[in-house]
């Protein structure tokens, strides 16, 4: 009878009771933390800020000649074969990967161009495709092994550099097609090359090309399915394949297109410098990589966006005229963009931690 009369007042006792759901304590993050949050919402705001600053201390320090439209286009001149090779290494950096092997394909593409045009004699917009082509092979080379035979990708884009260099020296003979023999015989190798003028701003089609380029990637990558699985796939690869992401096609898709866009710069490479030369834009592998660290794209990949990589060549380019125009030692240049690539993957890691 106890045991009843307890039970009882159990039951009662706990439907009396206010009912409870299960509650989340508010996480406030403070004006510290909403900065953090933000700009890992917004990857590209860092580099942006760090443009601007760039551009005003340097127009204060120097004044009207660094504000001049030429001046300004002039950068833009200047980094558009960096710009191009960085939209591609970005590409690959936001899977998770790295390509060393982008500088070698961009001037191997631009001599196979020379090449195909003044050795055998083909139609001169012919050889441009066929460089075209043969940049996006060699990132398809690069991307089979990555994804199918499941090589890490630093081992093989520093086997295919090798491959790829020690064959374009071999292939040219190491010569120099001049740029006068180009513009009477096949000028549409220097397409990229044609300038035209806007008030007192010169551009050229490279340029056009740089910018046009990273806008259309910016806008895929956000905006379709294939932008979807790069970050995916860079984020966590198994992850990406247990969702139903096909990890291998994206991967081999993604190293097909940025060996494509190595080839587009060969073509501007030669509209740039005027001549078709087998020791050219030597130094693109380490300043494309440059731009992605310092335009906030992250190492780890799945995080960053593509026009920080345009930042980030721009920053690359502001240093570089603004200290040139103070009269500075060239090697002032390299040290300080050593410091924005500490200070960049530093942040990078400071941010990642809002997702930690």
């Amino acid at each position: 009878m106890s045991d009843n009369v307890s039970t009882t007042d159990s039951y009662e006792s706990a439907s009396n009771r206010e009912d409870k759901v299960a509650e989340f304590e508010a996480h406030h993050r403070g004006l510290v933390g909403n900065i953090q949050h933000w700009l890992h919402m917004t990857p590209a705001a860092v580099p942006l800020i760090v443009l601007v600053l760039s551009i005003a201390i340097f127009g204060i320090l120097i004044g009207d000649r660094f504000f001049s439209p030429f001046s300004l286009t002039l950068v833009l001149q200047q980094v558009q074969i960096v710009g191009i090779v960085a939209a591609a290494q970005s590409l690959i950096i936001l899977t998770a990967g790295i390509d060393l092997s982008v500088g070698a394909i961009t001037v191997f593409s631009s001599v196979i161009m020379g090449q195909f045009a003044f050795r055998y004699g083909l139609p001169p917009s012919f050889a441009v495709l066929c460089g075209l082509a043969f940049g996006a092979a060699c990132g398809a080379l690069n991307g089979i092994l990555v994804s199918r035979v499941k090589l890490p990708p630093f081992i093989v884009t520093l086997g295919t550099w090798q491959i790829i260099l020690a064959s374009n020296y071999l292939y040219s003979a190491n010569e120099t097609i001049r740029a006068q023999e180009i513009e009477a015989e096949a000028p549409i190798l220097q397409l990229m090359g044609t300038k035209f003028q806007f008030g007192g701003a010169v551009f050229t089609l490279g340029v056009i090309f740089m910018i046009a380029l990273m806008l259309v990637l910016a806008w895929v990558l956000r905006h379709t399915a294939w932008g979807r699985h790069v970050y995916a796939v860079g984020d966590d690869p198994e992850a990406a394949q247990l969702s139903g992401v096909n990890v291998k096609a994206t991967l081999l898709s993604v190293y097909t297109l940025a060996g494509l866009i190595c080839g587009f710069a060969g073509w501007a490479l030669i509209g740039r410098i005027g001549s078709v030369s087998p020791t050219s834009a030597y130094e693109a592998n380490i300043e494309s990589i440059t731009a992605v660290v310092i335009g906030g794209i992250s190492l780890f990949g799945g995080r960053g966006s593509i026009l920080g990589s345009l930042f980030g060549a721009l920053i690359v380019g502001v240093f570089s005229l603004g200290l040139r125009l103070l009269g500075a030692d060239a090697q002032w240049t390299y040290f300080f963009i050593g410091v924005l690539i500490i200070a960049a993957v530093a942040v990078d890691q400071w941010i990642r931690k809002v997702s930690a």
